[in-house]
């Protein structure tokens, strides 16, 4: 009987070596895929810098920095596509971060930062900046475009908070979509009115990193960078709320606390984002779906990944929007969906989209 229980006891901890030495395993890939995904996003900005109306050799573009010489390649390396690179690296890091929180915190595998009426919000904002005020700068109108993202989310919170029951999930996309249609229909009826705010407002609308100097990312990089960090941290209590709220609660999680958080940290995110280069609607839906087929539902990799994996798809469409139609481009906005929404479909025929 003594034998037999020492063989039991070996066993079991021979499986839970083996357990733990497949976790580490597991982690150490997870880790190595992010230190792939650096890289890779090093390459395709190295791309976004170097390929355009006019393409330009690496040799250049290391020159510029390097030893430049004021000559008209190294002018436009330095003030426009790097300027445009660093800003989609931005954008594409907020919105692919703020749709895999969204779609944690509702537990919506179909939510973007759209749902909250975020991008209804900043798109509002830069419609009054424009028809109102007579504000034509970027530098200058991307903050009523913030300033509309938060109101946004505060009305949207109030709302879907109001009651007894708290902010529930369906509560708070419910009152997401009400207030966008809201903002939608008086952003609508602003530019009918006024046909030289439309005619401003369509290459904005449409989605696009051009036309923005390094100004407008020194300005927003802060937004960005505490969106960045408070999501970031986010990933445990966010796993244990997908548990249940009545779970959460009893592993010790503030709800409340973590919903405002996740709802801060999405309107620093998307507002900043929105504001800069316009409403993106692809990216923050399908990232974090393409992320928890490669990594899981575990958010603590999750975020991480989306975060990295969404600058990567962003550059990558506007590099080739930019050589589809040369000497002009395609809006990034509009090649985000030509190039992702073939690669989400065949994600959807092949595998079912996984639930959260």
């Amino acid at each position: 009987m003594r034998q037999a229980e020492q063989i039991e006891a070996t066993s079991s901890a021979e499986d839970t070596g083996r357990s733990a030495a497949g976790l580490t395993r597991r982690r150490a890939a997870l880790a190595g895929g992010l230190v792939l995904g650096v890289g890779v996003l090093v390459l395709m900005a190295m791309a976004s810098v170097a390929l355009g109306a006019r393409s330009m050799p690496l040799s250049a573009v290391l020159d510029a920095f390097l030893a430049p010489d004021g000559s008209s390649d190294h002018t436009v390396i330095r003030e426009l596509r790097v300027p445009r690179t660093l800003l989609g690296i931005g954008v594409g890091t907020s919105l692919g971060l703020a749709g895999a929180l969204m779609q944690s915190l509702t537990r919506n595998p179909l939510a973007d930062p759209g749902l909250l009426g975020i991008n209804e919000g900043a798109a509002l904002g830069v419609t009054l900046a424009l028809a109102v005020f007579g504000l034509s700068d970027p530098a200058v109108y991307v903050w009523f475009a913030f300033a509309g993202a938060a109101a946004a989310s505060v009305v949207v919170y109030s709302l879907g908070s109001a009651g007894r029951s708290g902010a529930g999930p369906v509560r708070l996309a419910l009152a997401g979509i009400a207030v966008g249609m809201v903002f939608t229909a008086a952003c609508s009826a602003i530019l009918r009115m006024d046909p030289q705010t439309f005619d401003r407002m369509r290459f904005w609308l449409a989605g696009s990193l051009a036309g923005q100097t390094a100004d407008t990312m020194v300005r927003l990089a802060p937004f960005m960078i505490a969106g960045l960090v408070l999501g970031l941290l986010l990933g445990r209590p966010l796993n244990m709320l997908s548990l249940g709220d009545d779970a959460g609660k009893s592993l010790g999680v503030a709800v409340t606390r973590t919903r405002v958080l996740t709802a801060v940290a999405v309107t620093l995110l998307c507002g900043a984002a929105t504001a800069a280069a316009g409403p993106l609607w692809f990216v923050g839906l399908a990232v974090p779906h393409a992320v928890r087929a490669l990594v899981g539902h575990d958010q603590r990799w999750v975020l991480p990944y989306s975060a990295l994996v969404a600058p990567v798809l962003l550059l990558g469409a506007d590099v080739v929007g930019r050589l589809v139609a040369r000497p002009g481009e395609v809006q990034v906005g509009i090649m985000c969906a030509v190039i992702g929404a073939p690669i989400f479909i065949l994600m959807a025929r092949r595998r079912r989209l996984a639930a959260l």
